[in-house]
């Protein structure tokens, strides 16, 4: 199991959107502990750790050991609620751990072996479907990411779930289907049009030539 972190925090007593925006100006983070059926912990963050801590793209699937007060908790983001106009964090939700409570959790989907890959040096593109994968499994079994290999692969080839290796206790949310995560599809190529000659043009020549010969023959009239 990897290395859990720390993160420090502190208690909040107050309840309420008073207490929350007093936080939020002393540059804290109102938080939540919940889950195992027990009592929520109220708390705050420093605004710049947390910062930090989501500058981590695997920051909801690991879990972290929140410090308050001496007493660890050891939790697993769950939610974050940002600001609409300066996407600045303003509350946390962290799910309380249980090794054996099974929950859902998006895992990013990595692709290796880009230069075996005849369909990519072929011109083609990798056209992913899923950028992140969700998967059942306990909080501290959580797979940082997940690996799909692109060697041998051609355009018109798919990838799908059946192609990933998932560690032991681990299994996708969708079962009932082979699903696909990504293609190698066929390079798109821009043709150029051929300009054809105007048919406004080639009528106006024509009228001109028509005009040309009923003033001969009006001449001809005259004389």
């Amino acid at each position: 199991m990897a290395v859990v972190e720390t993160v420090p925090a502190s208690p909040r007593d107050g309840v309420g959107k008073g207490s929350a925006r007093q936080a939020r100006r002393d540059g804290q983070v109102p938080a939540v502990i919940y889950g195992n059926k027990e009592e929520p912990i109220l708390l705050t963050l420093e605004r710049r750790v947390l910062i930090k801590e989501l500058d981590n793209p695997q920051f909801f699937i690991q879990l972290v050991d929140v410090e308050i007060a001496g007493a660890k908790h050891r939790v697993l983001p769950r939610d974050v609620q940002f600001h609409p106009v300066s996407d600045t964090p303003m509350h946390v939700d962290f799910l309380r751990f249980d090794p054996k409570r099974k929950i859902a959790a998006n895992v990013p989907v990595v692709f290796e072996g880009e230069e075996e890959c005849p369909g990519l040096k072929s011109g083609g593109v990798l056209n992913i479907v899923r950028y992140e994968v969700e998967v059942l499994c306990t909080a501290d079994n959580i797979p940082p990411e997940l690996i799909l290999q692109l060697a041998g692969l051609d355009v018109g080839d798919s990838m799908h779930a059946s192609a990933v290796t998932l560690p032991e206790g681990v299994e996708f949310v969708i079962t009932d289907r082979d699903f696909t995560i990504a293609t190698i599809a066929a390079p798109t190529i821009a043709i150029e049009p051929i300009e054809a000659e105007s048919e406004e043009g080639a009528e106006g020549e024509g009228a001109d030539g028509a005009e040309a010969d009923g003033e001969d023959g009006g001449d001809g009239d005259k004389g």
